[in-house]
């Protein structure tokens, strides 16, 4: 969700001092909600062009197994469904505390199990 690093030397950014050992993040959910980028960089538009994602990084930092990523998602998907037509939340998703992964740490599902 986001990454830190040590500033090497005194900066400014957007007229705020950094000195040289401060600690400075990067938070990737803010990347498509700048509003110097977008009008209206808070509200959700399915329609937003251009609006390329981030989450596999930017330039040469852009992730190799990005298109694989993809694909076993959309295969681990498509296969779930295929053998679990019916499956549905059976209570509330409780969400990780990180500040590093964004994840569920649980989810709770039903569903009517294949026969044999």
């Amino acid at each position: 969700m986001y990454f830190r690093r040590t500033a090497t030397r005194d900066a400014e950014l957007r007229g705020q001092p950094i000195r040289e050992g401060d600690k400075l993040t990067v938070w990737y959910g803010s990347a498509n909600r700048d509003e110097e980028v977008f009008p209206h960089a808070d509200r959700f538009d399915v329609g937003r062009t251009p609006n390329d994602h981030l989450a596999f990084g930017i330039g040469h930092h852009f992730c190799l197994g990005a298109n694989l990523a993809r694909l076993e998602i959309q295969i681990m998907f498509e296969e779930l469904l295929r053998r679990l037509p019916d499956i549905e939340l059976a209570g509330p998703v409780e969400r990780l505390r990180s500040n590093f992964i964004n994840g569920i740490k649980r989810m709770p599902v039903r569903f009517t199990p294949e026969r044999s």
